[in-house]
């Protein structure tokens, strides 16, 4: 297993539509079981392939993400492949100071779904579809959205996003 390099806003590619999985096999399974570790190892409790440079349709996310008990030394995660929101619920909450791999430094509240119902394969192949709420409906939602080329920061206002970019293109200008 490896780590991957995580990309960072404003790179171009976490603007793109990723395209479908075709074939799950060796290459795809270790490329997932790589996004895992990296998930974990920059403390993330989801991470789409967009986010490791790969326009794929592919997430992974930590199922306990949630769980208040949750032991900090449990690496599982699950991975989806192809998945797709079906249903969202009209009852929406919003995602308090919401955060990024991908979006370096900055947080935000987000207006989300409650619940989404959610269908995707699991690293097998199998068709799985199950229901999301609280956190984990954010997780979905916010993971799906890389893969279709948004990120959170699409999803608040302008001036709060313009903020971010003058903000982030500065520390970017001072780098060099």
């Amino acid at each position: 297993m490896a780590t991957l390099d995580i990309v960072t806003f404003p790179e171009p590619s976490l603007k793109m539509v990723s395209v479908p999985v075709e074939t799950i096999d060796e290459e795809l399974k270790t490329f997932v079981e790589d996004m895992g570790e990296t998930m974990f190892h920059d403390s993330g409790v989801g991470l789409a392939a967009p986010q490791v440079g790969v326009n794929r349709r592919v997430i992974v996310y930590d199922p306990h993400a949630a769980d208040e008990q949750k032991d900090p030394e449990d690496k599982t995660f699950i991975a989806l492949i192809n998945p797709e929101i079906l249903s969202k619920s009209k009852e929406t909450f919003i995602s308090e100071q919401e955060g990024c791999l991908s979006v370096v430094d900055y947080r935000a509240d987000v207006r989300r779904h409650a619940s989404v119902t959610v269908r995707a394969m699991n690293i097998d192949g199998e068709t799985i579809e199950f229901e999301a709420h609280g956190l984990m409906s954010v997780i979905m939602q916010h993971e799906i959205d890389h893969l279709d080329g948004i990120l959170f920061i699409d999803r608040i206002s302008a001036l709060k996003r313009a903020m971010y970019k003058k903000k982030r293109l500065k520390q970017l200008k001072n780098e060099k």
